[in-house]
Formats: structure tokens, C-alpha cells, sequence
């Protein structure tokens, strides 16, 4: 199908929303077995590796006499000092991921940490293929959109399918990873669905941000997540399309420009009666498109009347299932 946009489509695959315990999604099919995730290859650098066994001292993961074992295998055999320790089998792989994480400031977080859904795959696989293509997405956009001085950006689907809320979390994510100060706003006020992403507590959100009833600091900082801010959808109001209308929105977007370089606003899917205020307070749009099913009409008619606005869509993005 054709996407009109002033850059080329971005397939992203996304595992469909699901309870945690299938296994089935198309991500985590397609990720590597736990044991087998790609490390990156860093240059032998012995202060580093100093650092990274003092790290893995700190954590509990080695004990005084474990690290004199992995010293001794190092020497002997000239390795790093992660990769000693994995030999001797006194860590894991994902040990070693977890610590140069934090050794590197990249936030990235152990299976099941933090309570967080494990769609959050930017968090947890940040070293999967999958997660890459989020990661080139995130390029392009901090070129074409970003870097041009805007901060706020609206991502628009099509079809009433939850993978939108998921690729939209999954983007905070790796912003917040480069070390973007990031605010992702759930403006899905019908079907909210980043409460449970992020496992936020029941609390007042953007509705009720926009009616008065809270201020901005009903916004949560996900601590682990380092940069990354997120505003719930709040109280599920009768009214979405007119709240979404009113000044306060615009008002709440700017104030949250001179706070946070990059905010993302997820939008109800198809919804083009809230889609469309939304995107006139961000100003662009990025559209979101579910292989097989959000349909070449839906997807024609949500770029025509954002075209029709005078609005600017910065990108299509294609979700693979």
C-alpha cells in the first residue's frame, strides 16, 4: 500500500498484545534463546574490566573468592573478564548484558524486573534485531523531526489494534535509552492500554490534567527507565474528542516542551475526531500501520485528512505481526 510521507516506511515487528504468559508473539519468536543474545563486541580494555567485576561484586553476582578465580583464568588465558567469568560458570550472559548496562549508563533491565510488561521489549531485548529497527526508526525521526527543534510528536494508527500502545511504549523507551529527557502521553482516552505497559499505579491522568481536576505532576517517572516519563490517559471521560479539543491540551504541550526534549502522544487507533486535535497540537504525526489489518482505505483516509489539515506527517511505520 502507499504511505504518503516524507520518509521511506520502517518495518517494525511487535509482538501482538497478549497475556504475558503466551510465548507465541512475533518478537519473541523470533528473538534468540536468552543464552544465545548477541553481546556487543567491545575492545579488550582492562580498567573496564576492573569495573565490570566490581560491578558484578556490588550486585551480588560474584563473591571475593569468585573473582580471584575469574582474575586468575583472565590472566592465564588473556580474556575479558566477563567472558572468564561466563567460562568458569560462575555468571550468565545476561549477567555480563546487565552489567555493562550500568557501566555504560544504558538503561536496560533483567527479565520480570520492575514489574513492567515483557512487550516492553526495548527494555528487556534492547540487543534483539527487532529492537534495532525501533532504534534506526529513532534515528530518523531525531534527523527529520527532532533535530529540526520541534519536541512533540503525535503517533497515529489505524484499526482498533492494542500493538499501537505497544509500538508507542517500545519508542519512549529507546528515547529515553539515548538520553532524551522523554514524556509519552496516553491520548487513547477510549481504550487506555500504557497504564498496564508500565504497570502504573490507578491515578489521576491527562483527562483529568485537562479538566482541572490534576496538574502535571500526575505524570509518572519510571525510575528504572532513567529519562522517561509517562502520563496516563486518567479518568476515561464520556467527552474524549472535546477534551482533546480544548486549550488546556495545547497549554499542557507547551509546557511540556520546555521540560522534556522529546514527548510522544499515543492516539485512540481510526479515531480521526481525536486524532486530529491531537495532531494540530503537536503539529506532526507519524503513522502507524498493522500488517494485515488496518486497511489501504483506512490508511489513505487518516494521511488525506491530516494532509487536509495542513499538518505534517513525518513518517509511516509499518508493524510486521
Amino acid at each position: 500500500m502507499d504511505i504518503p510521507a516524507r520518509v521511506d516506511p520502517i518495518p517494525v515487528r511487535l509482538a501482538r498484545r497478549a497475556d504475558v504468559r503466551e510465548l507465541e508473539g512475533t518478537l519473541l519468536r523470533a528473538a534468540p534463546p536468552a543464552g544465545a543474545v548477541p553481546r556487543p563486541e567491545l575492545p579488550a580494555d582492562p580498567s573496564r574490566d576492573l569495573k565490570l567485576g566490581q560491578l558484578l561484586l556490588d550486585s551480588g553476582k560474584l563473591s571475593a573468592a569468585d573473582a580471584e578465580r575469574v582474575l586468575r583464568l583472565q590472566k592465564a588465558e588473556n580474556l575479558r573478564f566477563g567472558d572468564a567469568a561466563v567460562r568458569l560458570g560462575l555468571v550468565s550472559e545476561q549477567d555480563i548484558l546487565l552489567a555493562l548496562a550500568r557501566q555504560f549508563d544504558y538503561p536496560y533491565l533483567a527479565p520480570g524486573a520492575s514489574g513492567f510488561s515483557d512487550e516492553l521489549v526495548a527494555a528487556y531485548q534492547p540487543f534483539t534485531p527487532q529492537v534495532e529497527q525501533l532504534r534506526a526508526l529513532r534515528s530518523q525521526l531525531m534527523l527529520r523531526w527532532f533535530g529540526t527543534g520541534q519536541r512533540c510528536l503525535a503517533l497515529v494508527g489505524t484499526g482498533s489494534s492494542g500493538t499501537m500502545s505497544n509500538l508507542a511504549a517500545n519508542l519512549a523507551v529507546v528515547f529515553s535509552q539515548l538520553g532524551e529527557r522523554t514524556l509519552l502521553i496516553d491520548a487513547n482516552l477510549r481504550r487506555p492500554l500504557l497504564q498496564g505497559l508500565f504497570n502504573l499505579p490507578a491515578r489521576a491522568g491527562l483527562s483529568d490534567v485537562l479538566i482541572g481536576r490534576a496538574d502535571a505532576t500526575a505524570a509518572v517517572r519510571i525510575g528504572p527507565l532513567l529519562g522517561l516519563t509517562v502520563l496516563g490517559a486518567g479518568t476515561q471521560p464520556p467527552n474524549p474528542a472535546e477534551l482533546l479539543a480544548r486549550p488546556s491540551f495545547f497549554s499542557l504541550l507547551r509546557q511540556s516542551a520546555e521540560q522534556f526534549d522529546v514527548v510522544l502522544v499515543n492516539t485512540a487507533p481510526g479515531n480521526l475526531a481525536e486524532i486530529l486535535p491531537v495532531c494540530a497540537a503537536t503539529e506532526g504525526a507519524l503513522l502507524m500501520v498493522d500488517q494485515h489489518l488496518s486497511s489501504a482505505a483506512e490508511v489513505r483516509g487518516t494521511a488525506t485528512a491530516l494532509h487536509n489539515a495542513g499538518l505534517t506527517l513525518v513518517g509511516g511505520v509499518l508493524n510486521q505481526r
